[in-house]
């Protein structure tokens, strides 16, 4: 499989946070399903089959364009723009 330009420009992938939470679902006080990590800035979001999708709000206010999986043993990462997935 191709890697989307966007990945392909990502030199270091951020590593996944030591805390797995996600900071705005923990704020309002609810839970979520996975964590995604934004490999343009680090925020880590919930997923989009978690009630509140944060690492989608995210792009959507950012553009930030690739977030990788926060789960132990996955190695993925997924471009917003260019609705590709790519394993590293």
């Amino acid at each position: 499989m191709a890697l989307c330009s966007h990945l392909q420009s990502i030199e270091t992938l951020l590593p996944a946070p030591t805390e797995h939470i996600c900071p705005e679902c923990v704020a309002i006080g609810d839970t979520w399903v996975h964590l995604r990590v934004c490999q343009t800035c680090g925020h880590v979001g919930c997923c989009d089959s978690s009630k509140n999708k944060h690492a989608t709000q995210h792009f959507r206010a950012t553009e930030h364009p690739v977030v990788t999986s926060a789960e132990p043993g996955e190695q993925w990462a997924w471009c917003y723009k260019d609705q590709q997935l790519a394993e590293y």
